[in-house]
This record gives C-alpha cells, sequence and structure tokens, in this order.
C-alpha cells in the first residue's frame, strides 16, 4: 500500500471534534483485547515509537518502497485529521500502538477529495464517497487479526463520514494484507495492473460479512474464555499469612484439585522465610513481576484498594487473564461502581480479559487441567455438563446439588461464577460452550442479561447444537443486582421468557428444575414425540405420574402397576417392552421400596442394573426413574462409571501430580436420572419433548414471505416525509389518516371511523358509511374498554343510532369527552390485538393475543422475534392459552387463521424494513370465518434506534 496522496493541511476550521465514539475495546484471534481509538495529534511520539518496531519488510509492503523512517512531515500527517476526509484510528496495547489504519477521500482520478464543496463545485450530491485505505501492523503482533478487526472499525467510520467505497493497492508478495481485504466477505472488484493487485470494496454489510464478522467474534470470544479456563500456570495474588485468608483457600483448592500446572503464591509483605521456603508448598513471591517465566492467570484476592497495584504487575509481565474474587465494587455503591469501570479499563489496556470482581472463581474438571480456582473447597466432580452463574451462593448450591444427585452422570466440565460481570459476560461463556467438545449440556444462572438481542442470538446457535437451560432470578422484582451492569430491557419477565425459548432456550423458574433438567439432558436421548410409559410397583405413585404429565401437556399411557409384588426382572421385562413399542416415546418408572428390611437390603443397585439393561436394549428413548425413599437407586442409578476425581492434596513445587486414571464415559442408557417426586420427573421430561421439537422444527426453518403488492420504496419516502415534517427528534404519533396510508403500503387495510361531536354528524357518517353501523368512544380512558359501556354495535338505522348516541352521552359524558366515532359493521368473529415495538436491548418483537380485560389481566400474550417467518407466525397464533377459542372451541366456527398469520407476517415486514416504526397497535383485529377487518390502527415513528449488534466487533463500554 502506497503513501495516500497528499491532501491539503487542514486548518483548525477543517477539523472536527475529537470523534471519542469510535473508541472500541476488542477482542483479538488469540483472546487477548486491544482499544481501537482514534488517532491524535498528541500521539506523535506513539507514531514514531511503534514504527521504530516494524521491519523494513512490512514498511516495504506499506509504502512500495524502502521507508526506513518518517519525516517530521510524515508524523504530522499521519496524526492530523479532520475525522471525515482524512481519518486514522490505531490499536492499542498498554498504551502503545500496535497497528494502525488510515483513509483518505479520493474523487474519480484518485485525488485527495473533500465531503465540503468548495466555490464553483459540484452540488453536495456529486461529493466523492470513496477513500483510499492502508494499514500497517507491528510484526509482533501480526496474525493476531489485528487488521480485520481494524478494517471492520474504519468500515463503520467511513460509512458515517458517507464513503460507500474503498480502494486499496496491494504488493501481490504481501498475501497477508490481501487476505484480509478478501476475507472480509464485502462485496469486491480485484484487478492487477503495473504489478500491483488493486481492491475495492463495497462497504455496505452484506450477509457474508455479516457472518464472517460474527464467526470472528466466536472464535475471538471463545479462545478469551478459554485462556481463563485452561491456563498453563496461575499465580494467587494475596496469600495471605493467616490460614483462614482467602487467597490461601484458593491456593489450597488448586492444590487439593491437582493442578496440572506450575502454581506461585504472591503477597508483597512475604518474609524472606516464605520467599526461601515457599508456602503450602509452592513458590512464593512479593510481585508477580519476580516470577520466572510466564503466568496464563492471576487469581486476585487482595483488597479492593490495592487491586490496581496487582493489576498493573501483571498487565507488565504479560499475564493473560485475571479472575477477580475481591469485593468493594459496583455492589457496594457508586464509587464502587467507578472503581470497577477503572478495573476493566486497566485490565483491558493490558490486553486481558478478567472474570468478576466479586467473583467466587472458575473451576475446569478436564484431567488435563483440573483447576479449581475458586472458593469451592473441592474440585467439582467430572462431566458433561457447563455451568455459569452470576451468583457465588447460588453457585454454591448448584454444586453441591450436582455433587449429592451422584457421580458420572451429574459432574460438570467447567463452572464460571462471574461475580459482578464486569467483563466477561454469559455472552462469552456461551461462544466457549459452543464448540467445547467437554460440554454437552449447558446450564446457566441469570439475574440480568446485558444484551439480550445478542445473548438470544448466540442462544439461539448454541441450542441448536446442544442443550441451553437458564433460569433468571430478580425477574419480578425489576431491579438487577447493583454490582451488573448492562442495558436495561423495558420489556416484561414474561416477553423476555417468551423471545428465549423462541431461540431455543429451555426456560426453568427454580434452581431445583435447572438442576433436574439438567440431569436428564445430560443422560438420556432426546425424546421423539410426546408420547409417555408410565409403569411401577405403586398404583398411586402412577396415578399422579399420569395427571403431571397431562398438566404438561404430554399425552400419557394408562399405567401399568407391577404391584409391590414386582421384582427386579419384573421391572427390566415392563420397561423392555415399554420401550419397544411404536406408541411410546420416554418413559417413567415409579418405585417404592418392598416390604421388609431383608427386601431392601441390596434392592437399589439390584433394580438399577435390571432398568440400565432394559434402557440399554431401545437406547433411542428416554428413561426417568421417580422413586420414594429407596436408599441407593439414585447413586446407583447414575454411577454407571463413577469419574470422581483423585484429591492428590498438597505437593512439592517441583514434583508434577499424578494423572487420575482414566475413566470411560458411561453409554447414555447407563445414565438413569432419578427423581424423588413425580411432577418433577414429567417437568423435566416436558422442557426435553420441547427443546426437541425445537430442534427439529429449526431442521426446516420457515420463509419471510414476499408480498407484491408492499410499496416499501413508497413507505420509505412517506416515512421520511413524515418525520421531516415533524421535526421531533423524539418521534411522532400518526394521525389516524396517515397511519392508514402507511399500514395501506404494506397491505393492511384499517377500516375508516368517522367522527361523530354530535348526533347530526353520527348520522351523516353512517349514510356514508351504509347501515348497520357502530357507535363507539375513542377516548383513552374508555378506548378498547367494550366491558364500559362505550360501543353500541348493529344499529340498523337513523332512529336506533340516534337513540344510542343520547344513552352513550347520558351515561359517560359529554360528546367532547367522548370522542365518538362511526364504523360499519364488519362480519362477527373474535377480537384480537396485533402489536409491534422496537426494544432497545432486545430489539423489535411482534406481540398477539385477544382483545379484552381478561387476556390482559391474565397476561395471555405470544411474543416473537421480529422478521417473523411463516412458521413462527403460526405458532404465534396456536401459542396463547385462549387459542382454542380461534378454531372452534366448544361448537364455535373456527376463525380464518390463514388470514391472521398473513396479517402478523405484513406488520413483521413493515416493522422490519423500517427500523423507523417504532410501534404498531392494531386493536382490536375481528378475525371471522373468512378474512379479517382491522378496526383501529395507532403508528409512532422515530429516528431508527442504534443497532449495536450490526456495527463492527467490540466489547460493552465501559
Amino acid at each position: 500500500m502506497q503513501t495516500p496522496v497528499d491532501g491539503p493541511e487542514e486548518t483548525p476550521a477543517d477539523r472536527h471534534a475529537y470523534p471519542s465514539h469510535w473508541e472500541a475495546d476488542v477482542v483479538l484471534r488469540d483472546g487477548g483485547t486491544a482499544r481501537i481509538r482514534p488517532i491524535a495529534p498528541a500521539d506523535a511520539d506513539r507514531l514514531v515509537s511503534f514504527f521504530e518496531q516494524v521491519s523494513d519488510e512490512s514498511k516495504y509492503y506499506r509504502f512500495f518502497a524502502p521507508y526506513p523512517r518518517l519525516s517530521a512531515k510524515d508524523v504530522h500527517r499521519f496524526t492530523h485529521h479532520d475525522y471525515v476526509d482524512r481519518v486514522g484510528l490505531a490499536a492499542t496495547i498498554g498504551g502503545e500502538f500496535i497497528a494502525t489504519v488510515r483513509y483518505d477521500r479520493i474523487d474519480a482520478q484518485g485525488r485527495a477529495a473533500s465531503s465540503r464543496p468548495a466555490e464553483g463545485s459540484p452540488a453536495p450530491g456529486a461529493v466523492p464517497d470513496e477513500a483510499e485505505v492502508a494499514f500497517l501492523v507491528q510484526d509482533a503482533h501480526q496474525g493476531r487479526g489485528v487488521a480485520s478487526a481494524l478494517l471492520e472499525h474504519i468500515a463503520a467510520v467511513a460509512r458515517e463520514r458517507g464513503i460507500r467505497r474503498f480502494a486499496a493497492e496491494v504488493l501481490p508478495a504481501n498475501t497477508k494484507m490481501v487476505k484480509v481485504f478478501t476475507d472480509a466477505g464485502y462485496q469486491q472488484k480485484r484487478s492487477f495492473e503495473d504489478g500491483v493487485v488493486r481492491l475495492e470494496l463495497d462497504l455496505e454489510p452484506t450477509d457474508r460479512s455479516v457472518a464472517v464478522q460474527r464467526a470472528r467474534e466466536q472464535r475471538a470470544e471463545a479462545r478469551s474464555v478459554q485462556r481463563l479456563l485452561a491456563p498453563g500456570s496461575v499465580a494467587v495474588i494475596g496469600v495471605g499469612r493467616a490460614e483462614d485468608s482467602v487467597g490461601r483457600a484458593v491456593l489450597r483448592n488448586l492444590l487439593r484439585a491437582g493442578f496440572t500446572g506450575p502454581l506461585h503464591a504472591v503477597n508483597r509483605a512475604f518474609p524472606d522465610a516464605a520467599l526461601a521456603e515457599g508456602v503450602e508448598g509452592v513458590p512464593a513471591h512479593r510481585s508477580v513481576r519476580d516470577i520466572p517465566g510466564d503466568v496464563d492467570l492471576a487469581v486476585v484476592t487482595v483488597p479492593a484498594e490495592h487491586v490496581p497495584e496487582a493489576v498493573a504487575a501483571c498487565g507488565e509481565h504479560g499475564v493473560q487473564g485475571l479472575v477477580v474474587l475481591s469485593a468493594g465494587y459496583a455492589e457496594s455503591g457508586p464509587g464502587g461502581r467507578d472503581r470497577q469501570r477503572a478495573l476493566v479499563r486497566q485490565a483491558r489496556s493490558y490486553g486481558m480479559r478478567l472474570i468478576g470482581p466479586n467473583a467466587f472463581g472458575v473451576i475446569n474438571t478436564s484431567a488435563d487441567v483440573r483447576l479449581n480456582a475458586s472458593l469451592a473447597p473441592e474440585l467439582a466432580a467430572p462431566g458433561r455438563i457447563g455451568l455459569f452463574t452470576q451468583s457465588g451462593a447460588i453457585g454454591i448450591a448448584l454444586l453441591s446439588r450436582l455433587h449429592r444427585r451422584g457421580s458420572g452422570l451429574t459432574g460438570i466440565s467447567t463452572f464460571v461464577s462471574a461475580g459482578n460481570r464486569a467483563d466477561v459476560s454469559g455472552n462469552d461463556v456461551l461462544q466457549y460452550w459452543y464448540d467445547d467438545p467437554d460440554t454437552d449440556v449447558a446450564l446457566m444462572y441469570l439475574e440480568s442479561i446485558g444484551n439480550p438481542r445478542k445473548f438470544t442470538r448466540l442462544a439461539r446457535r448454541t441450542a441448536a447444537a446442544k442443550p441451553l437451560v437458564v433460569v433468571q432470578g430478580a425477574r419480578h422484582s425489576g431491579i438487577a443486582p447493583t454490582g451488573h451492569a448492562g442495558a436495561a430491557t423495558r420489556l416484561p419477565h414474561a416477553t423476555v421468557s417468551a423471545l428465549l425459548r423462541q431461540a431455543g432456550v429451555i426456560r426453568v423458574d427454580t434452581v431445583t428444575e435447572l438442576v433436574d433438567a439438567g440431569l436428564l439432558l445430560a443422560g438420556q436421548p432426546l425424546p421423539a414425540g410426546p408420547r409417555v410409559a408410565i409403569l411401577g410397583n405403586s398404583e398411586s405413585l402412577g396415578l399422579l405420574t399420569y395427571d403431571a404429565c397431562v398438566a404438561e401437556g404430554l399425552r400419557p399411557l394408562p399405567p401399568r402397576d407391577l404391584t409391590t409384588a414386582a421384582t427386579p426382572e419384573d421391572f427390566r421385562a415392563a420397561l423392555g417392552a415399554a420401550l419397544a413399542a411404536d406408541t411410546c416415546d420416554a418413559a417413567v418408572v415409579t418405585v417404592i421400596p418392598s416390604l421388609g428390611e431383608s427386601s431392601r437390603r441390596g434392592q437399589g443397585e439390584t433394580l438399577a442394573t435390571a432398568l440400565r439393561a432394559a434402557a440399554a436394549s431401545c437406547p433411542t428413548k428416554p428413561v426417568a426413574v421417580v422413586h420414594v425413599e429407596l436408599g441407593g437407586l439414585a447413586e446407583a442409578l447414575s454411577a454407571a462409571a463413577s469419574t470422581k476425581p483423585h484429591a492428590p492434596g498438597a505437593r512439592p513445587a517441583d514434583q508434577p501430580p499424578a494423572a487420575p486414571p482414566e475413566a470411560p464415559a458411561p453409554p447414555p442408557h447407563a445414565r438413569i436420572p432419578a427423581y424423588p417426586a413425580p411432577e418433577r420427573a414429567v417437568r423435566a421430561l416436558a422442557e426435553a419433548v420441547t427443546y426437541a421439537q425445537w430442534r427439529r422444527d429449526i431442521a426446516e426453518p420457515g420463509k419471510v414471505p414476499e408480498y407484491d403488492d408492499i410499496d416499501e420504496q413508497g413507505a420509505a419516502a412517506l416515512i421520511e416525509g413524515l418525520l421531516a415534517r415533524s421535526g421531533d427528534p423524539h418521534g411522532l404519533t400518526l394521525g389516524p389518516d396517515d397511519a392508514q396510508d402507511l399500514l395501506g403500503r404494506y397491505g393492511i387495510t384499517v377500516r375508516p371511523a368517522l367522527p361523530a361531536p354530535d348526533a347530526d354528524a353520527a348520522a351523516d357518517a353512517a349514510r356514508r358509511l351504509g347501515y348497520p353501523v357502530a357507535l363507539k368512544t375513542t377516548a383513552p380512558h374508555l378506548r378498547h374498554r367494550p366491558d364500559l359501556g362505550g360501543v353500541r354495535l348493529d344499529l340498523a338505522d337513523e332512529d336506533q343510532l340516534r337513540r344510542a348516541y343520547r344513552e352513550l352521552t347520558q351515561a359517560l359524558g359529554r360528546p367532547a369527552e367522548l370522542r365518538p366515532v362511526v364504523q360499519a359493521m364488519v362480519a362477527r368473529g373474535v377480537d384480537t390485538v396485533v402489536r409491534a415495538g422496537h426494544d432497545a436491548a432486545a430489539g423489535a418483537v411482534l406481540s398477539f393475543g385477544l382483545a379484552g380485560a381478561a387476556s390482559e389481566l391474565l397476561g395471555d400474550t405470544a411474543h416473537r422475534l421480529i422478521p417473523v417467518t411463516d412458521r413462527d407466525a403460526r405458532t404465534l397464533v396456536r401459542s396463547i392459552r385462549t387459542a382454542p377459542l380461534l378454531f372452534g372451541w366448544r361448537g364455535s366456527a373456527p376463525v380464518d387463521a390463514a388470514a391472521l398469520e398473513e396479517l402478523l407476517q405484513r406488520v413483521s415486514r413493515l416493522v422490519d424494513d423500517h427500523p423507523e416504526v417504532v410501534t404498531v397497535s392494531l386493536e382490536p383485529v375481528v378475525v371471522a370465518q373468512e378474512g379479517l377487518s382491522v378496526l383501529s390502527g395507532t403508528v409512532r415513528l422515530a429516528p431508527p434506534p442504534a443497532r449495536d449488534d450490526l456495527g463492527p466487533r467490540s466489547l460493552p463500554a465501559y
């Protein structure tokens, strides 16, 4: 890339204010972080130092000629920008440049151009929209994805400044930079002339460029979490001399777990004796800087006021990541929140990611790592469940419950307790779990969702590969824990829950249900349908299980009572026969202990062996067991292949721990979950059935339909004109005529309602519309409330209309207060409500329910993320509890569901095509046997909200 064409030197009047909103932290390919920011005049010394560290070959590739040093004129040109036609960005670590990118706006002849027309220049529409772009990356940081991240950010800046195309000239030998451009996913042209490769990139995002960006995001964020969960070496900072100090407890937990790499104890107050002898058998140091060799992970346990010093030492030593257990941050109030912001900024400035602060710690049970950098006194049993919590207390409870429910089946692969999740969040851990071969099921306890739009996207992708079970705390209080930062959603919890289920998330309400579902999903195959066989030695327990299945929407078969005299062989034969039947998709076995102490002895293990043998005969169908006071059964069912970890205890620093023997993973049929109550087993099974159906549905995704009668361009022009005339930056609510015009351009016809300020006007309106008519009020306190008597229907003539008008005004108030209107009667049907709106955090949402106070009171409304496919619209209509009223309940005529689904998709298209449409409300929509009628429509417009999910990759600002 040759030197950009020199443009005129800018004057102070040419310069724009420093664009601080372009600053961003990014995760690089190897999991480290860097900060991207605009280059400013004060960066002259940093630029010179950076250039001196770049190899001659890289300089040649950049300037097409030997370029050993920058001249004073070069430094001035590369650090002085107007932030419109000339823009430079730098990637920094520790405040120093590691890479730069610059664009210069050019005209059609490749000469420096300006976005501000000079006297006698072409009209504003002729302002050049092309720029030449050039990169330079320090050799030590090449291959980390720095240039790709800079390209995303400089492209976003260019689009903001009206530039639509980038041009770049690259030497053919500079294959790395050619690949940066060609792999970006933008539409591009490529030519070869005079020994130079010329590339032209259209900067408009494409499906491919977005897919490339998100794939890079996943790899980078997953790698950043992997560096925290699988370190090669660990330093514990704050190992006190007191036996009960937090730092010493963490060090002991690491030793007890048998961590496979070097360990170091750090405390600035260690006496000379400790430095000579070590602590707990590991080397001791007063600072991380004193540790010979690399340190991958630092666990920080010092008081909050000493954390900055520890982080600085870690950054200077090249530590890759931090787990901060120290408290005294955002959970403690405004002062702590400022301290937390400073902590994140400091860690990122050194390229480190952090878990915490106020964290419980992290665990990785892999035999290659055996990491217990947490306050849990024992390493959890190895297994296939990944566990993430935002609460240390809940993390303790979950680890304890999984431990009590047996080993092998219920062990974990990794555990992250993120505390205040100031940096690493559930989104990052989802990125890691997505392709983690050691995790089959993901369990998450969340108290807030900082980025619901991104979480939903990641959850949908993860759920397509492995089950994701989520329980959300603080869902009714509406108050997130004080330590948690992130964008808040205005959506009710029920709406968020529905959207998560649409994304394939298994939403449960309690920690108990979280564990119950995880047990089943980790140990059993997904059911092919809702048909459940029930068998056992207690008729009453079987009936309770049957009732629970019906309550959960399953299709239970009649329970089979084996009687209390049933032997383990009877159970084996009955379960084998049930699973072999084509009428069964899953089985629940109920067990009570046999009478007599001698018959109980060893019964659990014998019965478990029989049930596993029966399940092995049909390994494609899940089995759950409900047991009542049968000691040893749950443990025996889950102990088919125990992987209980070896606890070697303390060891000398120079002696590696002995590796525990590898235990073979038990096959699915050998790991049968057991539950102490029928409803718990059935609820877990019902969640598995729903999730399995979702997996089948996404295999054949729906389509967003195209309608020939939609006037997208006309709607866009109308919206632009309405917003321009309004002049209100907060937007406007459209009047009835404008709303009907806009909706009509998307094939949504709203029945006219003519104002009736007096009885004569009402009669005139009725003559224009034709009898029969309806008379109704539109006052805000009476709107959509027919139960309050503000509606008169089927008025067949003028006499009835005038009488109704008189009764209405006498009963409810003056016409000026009631705002009555007259509307033609439509075919009778079911009154429904269709709404759509934008939420700043979650995105655009489509909602549907029946009209009336009863549905509002019960919260019987269904939701889907926009854009809505034909499959989404079909399930949306059928997912409300009152849906039977639409499909012939108690002999009534079914309504035109196809017309209703089409309306939902047209509203979805309108909101998706035009983000300026921030709310749409159609109420009521009367759905008849044939067709439907929209009786009222309200639309609000506003400048489109920012889409943080479509911009360049970046970490949340702090």
